[in-house]
């Protein structure tokens, strides 16, 4: 996603490490939103850059309550609760309910990975969260996937033909790494213009700032 008032300009990139499976990436999706639309002067990029909660899951995914009582024991209930209000104030009405079954993420990153030179990579991160969180539906599901891409305007056909090879599978698992060897240990993970570096799901007052600060230090490095 590009806003931009200065074609001429230099886009501020801001990268946004995230997983489709983690509510708090969409929360911080919704929050970088609200403040974009405080800085609209600004020229910017959004990148969506993979990260995998969980890439032990199988490729059929997994029973998504039986799943997280492993993980988190008794406190499943109570961390929907928490996540649900959060979401709530961020305007996302999740339905936790509806979702039954934890996927494998890495072919929906494939995906985001391609739809970026498509230039749609924000309506399917928007598309993959909506479904999961919103509607439940099986992110990790190939028919699913290419369904998604034919919805924002991709080509499906060239879509379902990469998903069933091997195209991206390494680039993807390399960039995750690459992520974590700089010291991403959690997401969402903003980085602004390749410099500062903010975890968690900021509130968008938080994230202006940033973009501010970003945007002021590649002004004075382009005038050195």
């Amino acid at each position: 996603m590009t806003l931009a008032s200065d074609a001429k300009s230099e886009p501020l990139t801001i990268d946004v490490v995230s997983d489709v499976v983690c509510p708090w990436c969409y929360i911080g999706k919704r929050n970088l939103e609200a403040a974009l639309a405080t800085v609209p002067d600004k020229n910017v990029e959004i990148r969506w850059r993979p990260y995998q909660l969980d890439p032990t899951i199988p490729a059929e995914g997994i029973a998504r309550r039986a799943y997280l009582e492993r993980k988190f024991g008794a406190r499943v209930d109570e961390i929907y609760t928490r996540v649900a209000d959060a979401g709530r104030q961020a305007g996302l009405d999740f339905a936790f309910e509806r979702i039954e079954r934890s996927p494998n993420t890495l072919d929906a990153h494939r995906l985001i990975r391609w739809s970026q030179s498509a230039g749609k990579q924000n309506e399917i991160v928007e598309l993959l969260f909506r479904q999961f969180f919103i509607e439940g539906r099986d992110v990790g599901d190939r028919a699913t996937l290419v369904e998604t891409a034919d919805e924002a305007g991709m080509d499906a056909d060239v879509v379902a033909r990469l998903l069933d090879g091997e195209a991206d599978k390494e680039a993807v698992r390399e960039e995750i790494a690459t992520a974590q060897r700089l010291g991403v240990s959690g997401v969402p993970f903003f980085i602004f213009a390749g410099r500062f570096g903010m975890p968690g799901a900021q509130p968008a007052e938080i994230l202006a700032g940033a973009i501010g600060k970003a945007a002021a230090k590649s002004d004075e490095l382009a005038t050195n």
